[in-house]
């Protein structure tokens, strides 16, 4: 997420972590990014697009 331009979709994560673009990875990785939302090391900006919070 460092190197990435915010904000980033679960599918873009996808495709640079080298993963399959099959709905369970993209939901997979949608999930977990949620979760770093509720822990608050990321955000997500409009509904599907996640960033880190600006200082």
């Amino acid at each position: 997420m460092t190197s990435a331009d915010p904000p980033t979709r679960a599918r873009d994560l996808c495709l640079a972590l080298d993963l399959r673009l099959e709905r369970k990875n993209i939901e997979n990785t949608r999930a977990k990014l949620k979760r770093l939302v509720s822990l608050g090391i990321l955000v997500e900006m409009e509904p599907g697009l996640f960033a880190q919070p600006r200082p």
